[in-house]
């Protein structure tokens, strides 16, 4: 979908109760961005510095043991969100396929859901779930369980049981961290190509500087905890982009320019360079 959407975080704080009753436990601070429209925005920093935190918010997931954000406001075309938004899917690292069902039913699972039935007549759906398993190369695979797959049609199955709903804004929590190096560049490439053909607002996570080069429309750089915005940038280079520009003098500069952001930070939270 292509109409108008907007995701806005303003002076979120999370602090953590401290296992041993002290001081609490900051882990994001002061984080306050703006999202217009569709493109693909790379959440980067190292593990640990409040990223997944952050996403889940986006997504209006609370855990029920504390208040999150501890302070600051989401809102998602200027409306507050508090709770899971209709308008928000997320694509987490475990793809969550149930093991009984088929690809097919995987895909078409939350049209067992009330308001996705309400939403979405059967034929229409139907339509939309074949279609979105042949968008991501599974057409000849409908039939199959997930431990008939491979790791990485396994996180297609999950992508496309996203991309079936035709989300508004899609959160993706370290999707491809689990594959291969040569998995991984295909799950990229392919997100590429159906962003293309399916716009929306997408906010990737990642600790992989060259992941966020390749895919980010805008790269976001957060700081170690107490997780902060260090640096926020737009990538010119046009999609798909290969690795000779990443080892362009444009590319290494941008390499160099977040590495340092990083460098500058306390703490020793896992990043990657992966090429």
């Amino acid at each position: 979908m292509t109409d108008a959407i907007s995701l806005k975080l303003t002076h979120i704080v999370q602090d953590y109760p401290s296992p041993d009753g002290g001081l609490p436990n900051r882990v994001i601070d002061d984080v306050s961005l703006a999202f217009d429209g569709p493109g693909i925005n790379m959440l980067l920093g190292p593990s640990g510095c409040g990223k997944s935190t952050l996403l889940r918010m986006m997504g209006g997931v609370r855990p029920n043991d504390v208040v999150t954000p501890t302070a600051g406001d989401i809102e998602i075309n200027g409306v507050r969100c508090d709770e899971a938004h209709d308008d928000v899917i997320t694509v987490f690292q475990r793809y969550s396929n149930r093991p009984d069902l088929s690809v097919f039913e995987n895909v078409a699972f939350p049209f067992r859901f009330a308001l996705w039935k309400k939403r979405v007549e059967r034929a229409e759906w139907t339509k939309r779930v074949h279609a979105t398993i042949d968008a991501v190369g599974l057409g000849d695979k409908e039939k199959l369980l997930p431990s008939q797959l491979s790791g990485g049609q396994n996180q297609r199955v999950a992508l496309a049981r996203a991309l079936v709903l035709q989300p508004r804004v899609l959160l993706m929590d370290e999707p491809f961290a689990a594959l291969d190096a040569q998995t991984r560049g295909d799950m990229q490439e392919l997100l590429i190509n159906l962003h293309r053909q399916q716009p929306c607002l997408i906010v990737f996570v990642t600790h992989d500087v060259t992941e966020a080069m390749m895919l980010g429309d805008r790269v976001l750089v957060m700081s170690a905890q107490p997780g902060r915005i260090a640096d926020d940038f737009t990538i010119e280079e046009k999609q798909p982009r290969s690795s000779l520009w990443l080892r362009s003098t444009a590319g290494v500069a941008m390499q160099q320019r977040i590495l340092a952001q990083l460098q500058q930070t306390a703490g020793h939270g896992r990043v990657t360079v992966s090429v």
